[in-house]
Formats: C-alpha cells, sequence, structure tokens
C-alpha cells in the first residue's frame, strides 16, 4: 500500500529536507530556522496552552491567602491590643493573693474554724499523687500540654459535638481560660469577657510554666458546697488531705467541676456516681491510669463523708473577725487566732441543741435556740448561735435580743436583799394591780404568805411585782447593770418580769459573779493573735474586777437560785452532786424560753424560740432549756470534784461556809469597786487591745441591733 503524496512522517518533515538541500538555504538558516522552530514548537505545545491558566489560579489563590492571613494577622493583633489595653491594667501582671485567711483554735490547740486560705496555695502539685491533675485535664482539658492557652482543636471539637447534639454538651475553654477567668474576670457571659478570658489565657501561658498554672488552677477552682480548691474539696467531702485521695475520690471531685451542684456527692449521688465513670473513662484514655484501676476504682467508689451540714463553730468565727478590726490594726496576712473554748463542749451543746429543737421543739413550735458557756472568769468555752448555720448565720447568742421573763428575776431579789430583805422574808402571793396593771402568776395560783427564797423557786410574778414597788425600778436596773447587763432597761414595775429585752451573752455573763464570788467580767474568747511569721498581735491582759455583790448578800442569792433547781420550776438541770443553781425564765405568751445555770466551775445560758417572736406551744424555761443546759453540762463536769457555791450564808443548801467570810459585812452601796457607769466597767476589763484602751468592739457586740 502506498502512501498519498504529501502524507506520512516524509511530508510533514519535507519543509527541513528542501532547506537541507538547498545551498542558499544553509546561510539563511540562523535567521529563519528559529522563527520556524519557534512556529513548530508553538504548534506542538499548542494542546498543553490549558496548564499555564493552573499554574496562574495557584499562585492567585496563594496569593490572597498570604495576603488575607496577613491581614488576620494584623487584625487579631489589633483586637488582641484592643482587648489587652480594655482590661483594668492594676495588678494585672501578678497574680491576685488569696483573701488573708483567719484560722481559729480552740484552747486545746486544735482547729475550731479557718477563713479565706492560711498558707496561700493549700497544696503543691508535687504533694499530689498524679492521678488527682490528670482526672482534672483527661476531663476538662486533654490538650493541656500541647496548646498555648488557647486550643482551636478543641474548640472546633466542642462546636461540631454541640451543633450534632443540638445543645451545649462540651466546652471549648481550656483549663488555662478557666483560670484567668476566676483570677481576672466577673462571671458574665459577653463576648467581651470572652475575648478577654482568651487574652488573659495566652498571657499566662507566657509567663508560668504548665506546672505552675495547673497548680493555681488546683488551689482556685471552684468545687461546690463551699470549697475552694483540691484541699479544701478533699477535706469537706472526705474529710482528708488532697495528697490522701484514691482514684474514685479524685475523679468523683474532677466531676464536679462542670457543675458542681448538679454533680455532687451528697445531693446527688447517682449522677455524681456516673459522671465518676466518665472521668475514669477519659482517664484510661489518656493513659493516666490504666483499665484495670479503673475498673477497681468503680468497684469500689467514693464514700461520700460530707453533708449539707456546717459546725456551729463558724458562729465563733464571724464573733471573733467582727473583732479583729479593733484588737489588729495591720490585718494584710493570715491570722492565728487562739480562743478559749472548749472543743468537746462545743460539740455536746451543739447536738443537744439540735437534737431538743427536732423532737421536742418541734412538737412545741419552738424552732430556734442558742447557746453560751463561759467559766467563772468570763472565758467563751461554747457558743452555738443558732439550730443551723447553714440555713442562718445570724448568731443568736450575742445578736438576737430576746425578753428574759422571770430569768431577770436574780437582779430584782439582789436589789431586795440590797435594801435589807432576807430570803425569809414574808411577801404575799396574792392578786395584785399596780397603775392598771395586774400580773399573774404562770399556774394562774396564789400560795398566800411565802418567803422570798420559796418566791423565787417558784417564780411566783406577784410577789415580784410587790418586791419592785418597795424596792424601786432604778435599784434593779442598778443591780444588772453592775453585773454586766448593757442594753437598754425599763423604768417601770414590769422590769421585775423580765420586760426588757436582752441577749443571751450578756444574761448569762451577768450570771456569773453568782458563780465567782461576786466579780462582774467582760466575756471574752480571744487570748491571743499571731501573724503567719509569728508576731504576737495581740495578747489579753488585765486582772479583772472588784467584787461586787457583798458575800453575805451573795449566799443568800445562791441559796435561792439552788432552790430553783433542787426543789423549783428548773429540776431538769441536776445532774450527779454538783451544787447548781439558775433561773428559768419564759416571756409573754410563750415567745421566749430561758435557763441560765451555774454551778462552782463554769455557767452556761439557753434561750429557745422562734425568731419571728411568734408564740411556742407552752415552752417554758424548765423544760427544753433545761435539757439542753443539763445535756452539755453534765459531760463537761464529768471528772470535776462537786464543790460548793461561792457565798455566806448558805441556810438550806447543806453548802459548808467558806472560811473567811462572814456573811453582810461589806455593803454594796459602799462598795468602792462597784461600777454604775459600764464605760469604766469595759476599760477597766484589759479585755480591750491588752492596754487598757476602750473595747470599741467588745461594746459593738453587745448592742447588736434585733435581727
Amino acid at each position: 500500500m502506498s502512501a498519498k503524496p504529501g502524507s506520512g512522517i516524509g511530508a510533514r518533515m519535507g519543509p527541513f529536507s528542501k532547506r537541507k538541500k538547498s545551498s542558499k538555504g544553509r546561510g539563511r538558516r540562523p535567521r529563519v530556522e528559529p522563527r520556524l522552530f519557534a512556529g513548530e514548537e508553538r504548534s506542538r505545545a499548542a494542546p498543553r496552552q490549558p496548564a499555564r491558566p493552573r499554574r496562574g489560579i495557584k499562585s492567585f489563590i496563594l496569593g490572597w491567602t498570604l495576603k488575607l492571613g496577613l491581614a488576620g494577622t494584623l487584625m487579631l493583633a489589633l483586637l488582641f491590643g484592643y482587648i489587652w489595653f480594655s482590661l483594668d491594667q492594676k495588678g494585672l501582671l501578678k497574680i491576685p493573693d488569696r483573701e488573708p485567711g483567719v484560722m481559729v483554735l480552740a484552747a486545746d490547740g486544735t482547729r475550731l474554724a479557718e477563713q479565706g486560705s492560711f498558707f496561700g496555695d493549700d497544696v503543691r502539685l508535687a504533694e499530689l499523687p498524679d492521678y488527682v491533675p490528670n482526672a482534672i485535664i483527661a476531663i476538662e482539658d486533654r490538650r493541656f500540654y500541647l496548646h498555648y492557652g488557647v486550643d482551636p482543636i478543641g474548640l472546633t471539637r466542642a462546636i461540631v459535638t454541640n451543633f450534632r447534639s443540638g445543645r451545649l454538651v462540651q466546652g471549648g475553654s481550656t483549663l488555662t481560660q478557666q483560670l484567668a477567668k476566676n483570677l481576672f474576670l466577673t462571671p458574665e457571659r459577653t463576648l467581651e469577657r470572652k475575648l478577654q478570658e482568651v487574652v488573659l489565657a495566652v498571657w499566662l501561658e507566657t509567663r508560668y510554666s504548665k506546672a505552675e498554672i495547673l497548680q493555681l488552677y488546683l488551689n482556685r477552682v471552684y468545687f461546690g458546697g463551699g470549697a475552694v480548691g483540691i484541699e479544701k474539696a478533699a477535706e469537706a467531702y472526705y474529710r482528708k488531705p488532697a495528697r490522701e485521695l484514691t482514684i474514685a475520690e479524685a475523679a468523683t471531685l474532677a466531676g464536679l467541676l462542670k457543675a458542681p451542684t448538679s454533680y455532687s456527692p451528697v445531693l446527688h449521688p447517682e449522677a455524681a456516681a456516673e459522671r465518676m465513670r466518665l472521668v475514669l473513662n477519659s482517664m484510661v484514655d489518656t493513659g493516666a491510669i490504666t483499665p484495670e484501676e479503673a475498673q477497681n476504682a468503680i468497684d469500689a467508689p467514693a464514700a461520700v463523708v460530707a453533708s449539707d451540714y456546717v459546725p456551729a463553730t463558724q458562729y465563733i468565727l464571724d464573733w471573733v473577725s467582727e473583732q479583729l478590726p479593733d484588737l489588729v490594726k495591720d490585718n494584710s496576712q493570715s491570722i492565728v487566732v487562739e480562743t478559749t473554748i472548749d472543743p468537746a463542749l462545743q460539740a455536746n451543746a451543739e447536738k443537744s441543741l439540735r437534737k431538743r429543737l427536732n423532737t421536742e421543739g418541734a412538737k412545741l413550735g419552738a424552732s430556734q435556740g442558742a447557746f453560751v458557756a463561759l467559766d467563772t472568769s468570763g472565758a467563751i468555752k461554747a457558743m452555738v448561735g443558732g439550730k443551723s448555720y447553714r440555713r442562718s448565720q445570724f448568731n443568736r447568742v450575742s445578736k438576737a435580743k430576746r425578753q428574759p421573763g422571770s430569768a431577770f428575776k436574780p437582779f430584782l431579789y439582789l436589789a431586795a436583799l440590797e435594801k435589807g430583805f432576807t430570803p425569809d422574808s414574808v411577801e404575799v402571793d396574792g392578786p395584785v394591780t399596780i397603775g392598771g396593771w395586774s400580773p399573774e402568776n404562770y399556774k394562774q395560783k396564789y400560795l398566800g404568805p411565802v418567803t422570798l427564797r420559796t418566791a423565787l423557786a417558784m417564780s411566783l410574778n406577784t410577789v415580784a411585782v410587790r418586791l419592785i414597788a418597795k424596792v424601786g425600778p432604778a435599784a434593779v436596773a442598778g443591780v444588772a447593770r453592775r453585773l454586766g447587763i448593757v442594753s437598754a432597761l425599763g423604768q417601770d414595775d414590769s422590769l421585775a418580769l423580765g420586760t426588757s429585752v436582752v441577749t443571751p451573752l450578756e444574761l448569762t455573763s451577768a450570771f456569773v459573779p453568782f458563780a465567782n464570788g461576786g466579780r462582774p467580767v467582760v466575756p471574752y474568747a480571744i487570748t491571743r493573735i499571731t501573724a503567719r511569721d509569728g508576731r504576737v498581735l495581740y495578747q489579753r491582759s488585765g486582772s479583772g474586777f472588784d467584787t461586787a455583790i457583798a458575800p453575805g448578800d451573795l449566799g443568800d442569792m445562791n441559796d435561792m437560785l439552788r432552790a430553783v433547781v433542787t426543789e423549783g420550776t428548773a429540776r431538769k438541770a441536776q445532774f450527779g452532786d454538783f451544787m447548781i443553781a439558775g433561773k428559768n425564765g419564759t416571756s409573754q405568751d410563750y415567745r421566749d424560753a430561758w435557763f441560765i445555770g451555774y454551778t462552782s466551775y463554769l455557767v452556761a445560758g439557753v434561750w429557745v424560740g422562734n425568731d419571728d417572736n411568734s408564740p411556742t406551744l407552752k415552752v417554758t424555761g424548765g423544760l427544753i432549756p433545761a435539757e439542753i443546759w443539763r445535756d452539755a453540762m453534765e459531760p463537761a463536769h464529768a471528772g470535776l470534784v462537786p464543790e460548793p457555791l461561792p457565798g455566806g450564808a448558805t441556810r438550806y443548801s447543806n453548802v459548808t461556809q467558806l472560811p473567811g467570810e462572814d456573811g453582810r459585812s461589806v455593803s454594796p452601796s459602799q462598795e468602792s469597786g462597784f461600777f454604775e457607769d459600764l464605760g469604766n466597767l469595759f476599760r477597766s476589763s484589759g479585755a480591750d487591745d491588752g492596754q487598757g484602751n476602750s473595747p470599741t468592739a467588745f461594746q459593738r457586740m453587745k448592742q447588736p441591733r434585733d435581727k
């Protein structure tokens, strides 16, 4: 088969062969051949022409990407700068200090209560088992060691997860962002605050190592139940230090961070257990623990020791804190406050108060109570300001002003003794009307002629009114103030029945002279305050007061008040062979029930009633208050030898007269050591700053506002 003319390779290459044979063409080849070659080359390259535009698009995209990247970087830098300078720069370059702590110690040196952070960061990362911080990292920020404060990958994953689920199920904040929020920002949820959080997180990463950030986080994050920091959380939920947490306990605490209330092992144990399993699985995924360790933790879950209970020692902490500004001028660092509190008496008093109010009180419409105990020097040994500190932080011991009822009568009877009456003096128990006022006895029965001893033991109101009419309200108020009552007192005959309001603390402290030989006291609990560096900031000093009750009158009063317990209206207070004296009281319509009792060792007062001043169902001072008093005081006297009450004549109590005391040898009206002016009483007490200066903190405490 022959090729067609002009076709085939030879035909296509023809022009080259013709020029090669032409001698003329050889001379022009340098000029012509490049053009032909170029044309030929263009002809051959024609099918590849679309490749050039592809290289142009890539260059175009790359160029604009760089431009946009630079513009975006610039915009981010400007935004970063704007947010940075919008922050309050004061103190921003320094991690804010935690609130200076106050540690309150009992008389035996044990810790009663604590407020704030006493030692700064409570734990060091190196002190904790690895699984404690790793539990938090596993559930809160797996890429903690990989990001630089903000985790774009984690944020993107959270956005996708939340979009797919249709609700917020995963957060994108890193541990560093959470720390920045806790340290510097408010909890408001706004775009500006979120941007500030991001900026501050990056700043934290530039200034601190990962270990330092993690340690700060562990000590500043909130775990619910009032616990800030891993150490407080371990103590609150498991009654142990953080370094002793088990894997299960660490996982449970880590699970709290998402929602402390919803995952509380106290309030919602099932939800907390489910959350704990999720944390354990996350720890396995990150390699923090082995599957076997996780299973062991699931098989032996953490046993929560915590409850919603807050000990009544918090009332003491609050009371102490109120006095600190006047006792310690420089409170810029953590301090240790040593007190006179007896932990055993404090615990027994709180237990008895709660128990009696939950049983008898619930039946008789009494919902609240207060207890305070002092020794014969005025040192407070126990203070329970209410049934539940968690539900009410109002301290009824120092701030609740209530009518004392017949518990005020000892001041009336002492005023009568000082006017010449004796325990054997006779008054008529019968109907009486003074200025249109006709008081009645508790049982609305009358005994006729009775001795003052019997009248006080049986708390006869008519005899008390007859006495004040003869003695005068001013004399009664003067005795009350001399012994420690500071609240305003009425100037009419109703004062005999305790119509003027007082606090449990001042009424109880006013009974102390009956137990200590007649010396008034200023109640106190703080003996020494030291700074964290060991400096002594305050040391209590002072020798106390002169005798304010004549020995004879004191003996007669103790005899009569002893009869209240042995044969009168407060027999429920008696225990063992101890000489116990005191006085119960009930205000109008059974709104307040009191018992103030004492031995030669301790004086304690109990109040029971309702905060809204509503009547109880006939609760009297000889019932619930006397029972609470006995419950707390009997264990406190274990191992002590019964001793007689101080004073002279003790005709009926079988107490031997103390040597050197001669009955009514001193007239109170002439005793130079008595204090008609309460300001002089306080200024000479030494209960201020240890230098005899005016104890303004105590005066404020003694003049509280009604709730």
